[in-house]
């Protein structure tokens, strides 16, 4: 391959480039049997988010086994007491009651209230869609056991007990934004550095693109946007990045921000909606009940009426946005389907628009085929499979629905684009993972189970699903996701053969090196 000011301008056999391109300043770079890929896109995650929950809070997340207990995860917060300074909190992310000893055991304002009274305290489910706050917290957030829900939709729930007492438990970001907006915001320097860390970390992945599918969430959409745009506006960013706008952030009319408006190497392109919660954290809107507990007669709930969400996101649309919505359950994917379905009506160019589902992740076969058929393009969080396939299978929403997550396989059959994301930091930004997740579709627990083969996908359509497909769900397929002529020369090194090597074993080949319009930003 030969590369000239940051494209690629000759791919093929070595004497056929090295005759037409080398010259002698050329700098030639041997790979020693190290194999070259396109740069990994990662379609699905939240860099500020990642960013807070990683780097400036404390992370609880635990993706190996043995699962901790509600004993362990408050030993870790007492432990974590000592380093709040006066007048701070202790904010955690990271526990999650499907992954936690017993099942479904869950972090309750009394719990955190023997952690401290004094500290006001907060910890992130690992969805992201739930939180756990003290009382010290709630009592500092004005929220009590006669506080309504927060209304103007979202899905917020103050939980509370039979006796209308509040549980500490919140649902959906409604009801989580007044305490977060209660806590004290790192300095600007702080928040740079955490993110440039982050995007460094990400590099060394093998990602060269990135989304945030939440800009605007955390520090309010003025601010990120600046954020955004002083670190990812220049070629010396370790990420090319692409930026979704939270769509419960924006206000009717806005327009600040131009669809596409931004560089080649920094655009805003989408505009995002949550219709559902997590599937793990019950929150999921399904069309048949849970099966936890025993009898249940619970789906979940939708965020927002059919109507409600069409006429926030119409406007946007119509401004030329790309939307992208959340839906986990199989009846938010029926919701978003038939409202996008609306919205392409009279459009003859369905392709052009390239709406989103983000997840996708209980459904049906009439789902497939209804959304292959509009053009839209589903994005999996994958390690649903690995780190929560066995809590779907035998205790969350049984065999039949579990085998049929993430359908990657039928997606593929009916002629349909899919990617593969991270959702961080709900899982671990690691491309590798996500193809050995989809093409082997083990579960993590020690009897290895594989769960639901037909939805299974071989390893050139995993390639695909975190290079060019992604990279085509976000308008950048013309300059990024395949070692082709004329494309920038966003590269990544791995030490193996992704090919050639077991699919089991695909998440454990070393990144090597990691390249933006040719040059390193990571290297080993």
């Amino acid at each position: 391959m030969a590369i000239q000011n940051g494209k690629i301008v000759a791919v093929g056999t070595k004497d056929a480039v090295t005759k037409n391109w080398q010259a002698n300043g050329t700098q030639v770079i041997d790979l020693k049997g190290h194999t070259l890929m396109p740069g990994f896109v990662e379609p699905h995650a939240h860099i500020i988010g990642t960013t807070m929950m990683t780097n400036l809070w404390v992370n609880l997340s635990n993706f190996t086994l043995p699962y901790d207990t509600i004993e362990s995860i408050t030993q870790k917060l007492r432990t974590e007491l000592k380093n709040v300074p006066p007048g701070g909190w202790l904010a955690a992310f990271g526990v999650d009651p499907s992954r936690t000893t017993p099942f479904m055991a869950e972090l309750t304002a009394a719990d955190l209230d023997k952690v401290s009274t004094e500290v006001p305290i907060l910890v992130l489910n690992q969805s992201g869609h739930i939180a756990y706050a003290n009382h010290k917290a709630l009592q500092m957030a004005g929220i009590t056991d006669k506080s309504p829900n927060p209304e103007g939709g979202g899905g917020g729930i103050y939980v509370k007990d039979e006796q209308g007492k509040l549980t500490g438990k919140l649902m959906e970001a409604p009801a989580i934004y007044p305490i977060f907006g209660k806590m004290p915001a790192p300095t600007d320097a702080q928040t740079m550095a955490a993110i440039q860390s982050t995007a460094k970390q990400m590099a060394a992945n093998g990602v060269t693109t990135s989304s945030d599918m939440s800009v605007g969430i955390y520090f309010g959409l003025d601010k990120e946007v600046a954020l955004y745009k002083q670190i990812f506006g220049n070629d010396s960013a370790p990420l090319r990045f692409r930026g979704y706008l939270w769509g419960e952030a924006l206000p009717k009319g806005y327009n600040a921000i131009k669809p596409n408006e931004g560089t080649d190497r920094m655009r805003f392109v989408g505009v995002k909606f949550v219709s559902d919660g997590s599937v793990q954290g019950f929150s999921g809107a399904l069309n048949e009940p849970y099966i936890y507990p025993k009898n249940s007669t619970w789906r979940g709930n939708l965020n927002y009426q059919d109507a409600d969400i069409y006429n926030i996101m119409k406007p946007f649309f119509d401004q030329g946005w790309q939307i992208a919505i959340h839906s986990n359950g199989d009846r938010a994917v029926d919701q978003t389907l038939n409202n996008y379905s609306k919205l392409l009506t009279g459009n003859s160019s369905l392709q052009d628009r390239r709406l989103r589902i983000e997840h996708f992740t209980i459904n049906n076969e009439s789902q497939v085929k209804k959304a292959v058929k509009l053009g839209v393009i589903p994005s999996f969080t994958i390690g649903h499979v690995h780190y929560w396939g066995e809590a779907f299978n035998n205790k969350i929403i049984g065999h039949e629905r579990s085998e049929r997550i993430d359908p990657a396989g039928d997606f593929k059959r009916a002629g349909g684009r899919f990617t593969l994301h991270s959702d961080s930091p709900v899982s671990l930004i690691a491309p590798l993972n996500y193809i050995t997740e989809s093409v082997t579709r083990l579960t993590q627990s020690p009897l290895m189970k594989v769960l639901g083969p037909d939805q299974a996908v071989t390893v050139d359509d995993a390639i695909r699903a975190v290079t060019i497909d992604p990279a085509y769900s976000m308008f950048a397929d013309n300059i990024i996701g395949s070692l082709e002529v004329g494309k920038q020369a966003d590269l990544v090194v791995l030490e193996k053969n992704p090919r050639t090597t077991p699919p089991a074993d695909i998440r454990n080949i070393k990144v090597m090196g990691t390249y933006i319009d040719g040059k390193p930003v990571a290297l080993k």
